[in-house]
């Protein structure tokens, strides 16, 4: 079986994710709520953002750079607002701290918000928002790193943001409506993979140090570095910048921690937020709107060459469930990336399942 054609069970990877999180010191819980997050990006399809992350933060968790145990500090409470330092503890535990917490929240108040400063990095955004959306609650969670530049204003050749991503889960009488976009035209993850492997990106996304677009992502590799380009590229990219501006003011300027602070290194600030339909027009009401958007999108003529309209997550909530049945198919470059790290800590790679 080869490496691109290889299957594994998901709980073969959580359990081999979390085995190698423990073994670097991670305290239990941690490791095992990391290990879950980064293996649902995996199943959804974000393999960007699934266990091709885990050889950095073990990288990170050795440097001392990623906190291996603790609690987050509560800065600031009212009755549906939080505001947390969490003191450079494992991201995607944290996200799912403050989702839990908000949730709490919205059931007594409506809505609920966390705020979280000094995270470490919180992997896939998508792969949160059914933790909410199966309750009835719709979600937003937003992220940002204050130490990355990656992205230029529109207009403008100098980095001052990170792909800013924000996501957004909305339950419906079936599936929720699950989006995960970023404020950038594609994200550091992908252009970094390509150039490793030589290869181009698929549309003029960046723009080299000239201000000219460009699928190579060379140019942010090589001096005078590009960027990414935002959301709407050349042409409409004052969109993109606005969104990035928005993210950053409900993360870092809420957080009250961000780029106009130093730099602590690889991580992120966080803006959750979870709203209880049933405190606003009523939970029936707001079944019944978003069950028409989904009718109305999927019964929209499809544009000549393509299969029509879907809903955002539909493709992901889809792959993930034929993954739990046949098996996850990692990116080829995964567990080779993994394999110090396991021979290093005693580890067994898992298993390739039986065709």
């Amino acid at each position: 079986m080869s490496a691109a054609s290889a299957r594994h069970d998901a709980a073969a990877l959580r359990a081999f994710a979390h085995a190698l999180l423990a073994r670097a010191g991670v305290r239990d819980d941690i490791a095992q709520t990391t290990a879950a997050v980064l293996v649902e990006g995996d199943l959804m399809g974000h393999t960007t953002h699934g266990l091709a992350l885990l050889p950095g933060y073990l990288g990170e968790l050795e440097r001392g750079s990623m906190a291996k145990a603790g609690e987050p500090l509560v800065l600031a409470q009212r009755a549906a607002t939080q505001a947390w330092d969490g003191a450079r503890l494992p991201g995607p535990w944290l996200t799912v701290r403050a989702l839990d917490a908000a949730i709490a929240m919205a059931r007594d108040a409506g809505t609920g918000s966390v705020v979280i400063r000094r995270a470490h990095h919180i992997a896939c955004l998508a792969a949160y928002l059914t933790r909410a959306t199966t309750q009835g609650f719709a979600a937003l969670v937003l992220s940002s790193d204050p130490a990355m530049r990656s992205v230029a204003p529109f207009g403008a050749l100098t980095p001052v943001f990170t792909p800013n991503p924000l996501a957004a889960g909305f339950p419906t009488s079936g599936d929720p409506i699950l989006l995960d976009i970023s404020a950038s035209l594609t994200t550091n993850g992908l252009t970094a993979r390509l150039h490793e492997a030589g290869e181009r990106l698929p549309h003029a996304w960046l723009q080299d140090a000239q201000g000219n677009a460009t699928a190579d992502p060379a140019v942010l590799f090589t001096e005078p570095k590009g960027t990414l380009l935002p959301l709407g590229g050349l042409d409409a990219g004052h969109k993109g910048y606005a969104l990035g501006l928005l993210v950053e003011a409900l993360t870092g300027g809420l957080a009250g921690f961000g780029r106009a602070d130093p730099s602590e290194g690889w991580g992120a600030t966080v803006f959750v937020q979870v709203l209880d339909p049933a405190a606003f027009g009523g939970s029936e009401a707001f079944a019944r709107q978003m069950d028409w958007l989904v009718r109305a999108c999927h019964d929209a003529a499809p544009r000549p060459g393509t299969q029509g309209a879907r809903l955002p997550g539909e493709r992901g909530l889809a792959l993930a469930r034929q993954q739990a049945r046949e098996g996850v198919a990692l990116y080829p470059a995964i567990l080779p990336a993994l394999t110090p790290w396991a021979a290093r800590y005693g580890v067994a790679l898992p298993a390739a399942r039986a065709a």
